[in-house]
């Protein structure tokens, strides 16, 4: 990739807090149970899984909705839920993000999709599904025609997401896409099922590999036969173009002029676990942000290779997409945002490490501070550390502080082996990294007690522990500046 074309490529990520996308199709609830096995049940020849903690988030069309969010677009949502107690949960989850714009009719009687994925040292013993896949009543599909059209009206890019559970019927897709060529919007399908009849006239549609081949029958394995498969769809069922997604081979344009292959991002594939709804999303927002159709596609490639590489229904971030494009060498590697700090707490976690986190403002390192982090890194598998900002330095220690940096005290930090991460926080104390980070265990300095530890009784909370590292005598920050200035 070229100098320019990253920097054009970037220039277009930066415009992603512009866009507004209406996302329609199938809420669903993702619950995950983790736990712990160590023996197996004396009633019946199973593991029995010991319950730690459980997380639920939105699913399906949610999903993209979630990733929207993820990447900085206003997104509005139209789907329908049940009256039941997971239609409750999803809507409060969907209604608490912020530029969400959530349209979730009740349906009486219906089930709300609910997906429980039981997990163990990253490992999925079973997942239990709960769910209705019966077409919407016809007053009901009319009022989400209506309100999604409105919706569509306000918003530049519309995405229906299919899951075949009864929302996207045949005739309120084709409502939907007509609209949108009434209004002049662009809509994108990814869509389920054989028949792609349903989504005539889309602009963009999203199969996978499988998908592709259920829709036409013909063979996907080599590119010459998936553009040949792609093309039959463009013919037989108008669209715009067909992207086509190939998991860790990357992805194929197909339009009636053109075709591009895009080759896998992914460095290590962890979990492909809603890839489909980062692409999508991530497309429609570089689309409403006026990129153009090869640059998003490209876009939506690096953003599925980021969310492979992570654990879990992960999303992708501006600023994920920033380091892919243009990554950073060396020891600024080590330097990243609190989420991807927190993504990557989770991912050790799951692979059996133990997470250790500190803090401090870490101004002129000298051998205190790195006596105090081999301690730290001695207590733990992994270590990351979160440093004050420029900001919250200076409301800390006076107008004189910091000395240096952040970018400069970071750098020096993600030098250090002993360190695996470092992130920056603009609070005054690390509270909220530490709620976000959740490590497993919590360090400071022996000139604290167990009481005066920011965040002590938030970690022991959900079974971490607290620890204090002995200090070097005669090293201090305050000491050596005062030294330099006399």
């Amino acid at each position: 990739m070229t100098a320019d074309h990253t920097s054009d490529l970037a220039s277009y990520v930066r415009k992603f807090h512009r866009a507004s996308v209406l996302v329609v199709g199938d809420a669903m609830l993702d619950r995950y149970v983790y736990g712990t096995v160590s023996r197996v049940s004396p009633e019946a020849p199973v593991p029995i899984l010991t319950v730690t903690r459980e997380v639920a988030m939105p699913g399906g069309a949610g999903n993209v909705v979630r990733n929207l969010v993820a990447l900085d677009a206003a997104a509005a949502f139209v789907s329908v839920v049940g009256d039941d107690q997971a239609g409750s949960e999803l809507t409060t989850l969907v209604g608490g993000q912020e530029r969400v714009e959530p349209w979730l009719l009740v349906q009486g009687g219906r089930t709300t999709t609910l997906k429980t994925r039981y997990i163990s040292q990253g490992q999925h013993l079973i997942r239990a599904d709960r769910e209705e896949t019966i077409a919407l009543p016809e007053k009901l599909a009319e009022r989400l025609v209506r309100i999604a059209l409105d919706a569509m009206a306000a918003t530049s890019v519309t995405v229906l997401s299919d899951y075949r559970k009864g929302v996207l019927s045949e005739g309120v897709t084709q409502q939907l896409i007509a609209g949108a060529k009434n209004l002049g919007r662009k809509i994108i399908v990814d869509p389920k099922g054989r028949d792609y009849a349903r989504y005539r006239g889309a602009d963009v549609v999203t199969p996978n590999r499988k998908e592709l081949f259920e829709a036409t029958g013909l063979p996907v394995e080599t590119e010459v036969q998936i553009v040949h498969a792609a093309q039959t769809l463009l013919r037989e069922f108008e669209f715009g173009a067909v992207l086509v997604t190939r998991a860790e081979d990357g992805m194929s344009l197909i339009t009636a002029d053109a075709v591009r292959h895009y080759p896998g991002e992914a460095k290590e594939v962890y979990d492909v676990s809603g890839a489909g709804d980062t692409v999508v999303a991530t497309l429609a927002t570089a689309l409403a942000a006026e990129t153009p159709l090869e640059e998003a596609a490209r876009l939506a490639n690096i953003a599925g290779g980021i969310v492979v590489g992570k654990v879990g229904t992960a999303v992708a971030r501006p600023a994920d997409i920033l380091t892919a494009i243009a990554p950073a060498t060396g020891a600024l590697r080590k330097v990243v945002t609190p989420s991807a700090a927190a993504e990557a707490a989770e991912r050790w976690r799951l692979r059996g490490y133990k997470v250790g986190f500190t803090n401090g403002c870490f101004d002129l390192l000298h051998p205190g501070h790195v006596h105090l982090l081999e301690q730290c890194r001695a207590m733990c598998d992994r270590l990351i550390v979160g440093i004050n900002s420029d900001a919250s330095v200076q409301r800390l220690k006076g107008p004189t502080r910091p000395a240096q940096g952040e970018a400069a005290r970071a750098a020096v930090l993600a030098s250090l082996s002993s360190v695996d991460l470092v992130c920056l926080f603009e609070e005054d104390t690390p509270i909220e990294l530490i709620k976000l980070i959740k490590p497993d265990v919590l360090i400071k300095g022996a000139d604290y007690t167990r009481e005066t530890v920011v965040g002590a009784d938030l970690v022991e909370s959900w079974g971490g522990s607290v620890a204090l590292a002995q200090l070097l005598p005669g090293h201090s920050t305050t000491a050596t500046l005062a030294r330099l200035r006399g």
